[in-house]
Order: structure tokens, then sequence, then C-alpha cells
């Protein structure tokens, strides 16, 4: 008789399965320390001599909106991304789709929309879309 043991006996046990992470970390890069921000002009919107600008991903979206003001050499008193308290009407939008609220991080919404490494801020002097 064959005095071997039970393979049962001297198998090692195995460890647990590895826990995979969530699908939506699969591949994903942390966004950048800046941004690249496209603006397009909508309409009669006054169209800027440099299109491209990179800004900080921590500011809020207001500080786009503050600093394309400053770019277009707006005053207070005109249309584009003016924020009334009663109506909140403004005029500066991604990607030709949404307005974003002006306190949404630029960080949140570069992971969210961004196109070909850039996230494209459309602008315009009346309502354009939704």
């Amino acid at each position: 008789m064959d005095q071997r043991p039970d393979s049962d006996e001297t198998a090692q046990p195995q460890p647990p399965p590895a826990i995979s992470p969530p699908t939506s970390q699969l591949g994903a890069k942390p966004p950048p320390a800046k941004v690249i921000i496209r603006f397009k002009a909508v309409g009669n919107a006054p169209i800027l001599k440099r299109n491209f600008f990179k800004i900080n991903s921590a500011l809020k979206f207001q500080a786009i909106i503050m600093f394309l003001r400053k770019e277009l050499s707006y005053k207070p008193s005109d249309p584009l991304g003016f924020i009334d308290a009663i109506t909140m009407t403004q005029f500066v939008y991604i990607s030709s789709a949404f307005s974003p609220a002006p306190d949404e991080t630029i960080e949140n919404l570069y992971r969210c929309f961004e196109t070909e490494g850039q996230l494209i801020v459309n602008y315009c002097t009346t309502a354009a879309w939704g």
C-alpha cells in the first residue's frame, strides 16, 4: 500500500481573492494642477485675442467668469456672466451644453467634461442654450 498522505491535508491554504477597485477608479488619473481652458465666443460676443489659458484647477467656476470679464474689459453692468441675485442669469457655458453653478470647482468640471485635454467654455452676451 502506498503511504502517501491525502492531497487535501498537505494543500496550502489559498489566500482570499484580491478585491479590485471600482471600475470608475480603474485608469483614473488625478487632474492636473492647472487646466487648459479654451474660450469660444458665441453669437455677437467679442472674440478674445488668445483663446487658450491655463488656470488653477482648485479655483471655482466664478474665477473663470471674473477672468473672462476682465479679459473682455466688461463693466459690471455688461451682460456676460452677470450674477443677478434674483434671476441668477449668466451666459457662460461648458461645452455648449449647460451653465454650471459659480461655486463648482474647475477640477470637477474638467474631470467630467474635458475634451482633448481642455475644458471648453462658451460665452455670449445673450442666452444661447438652456
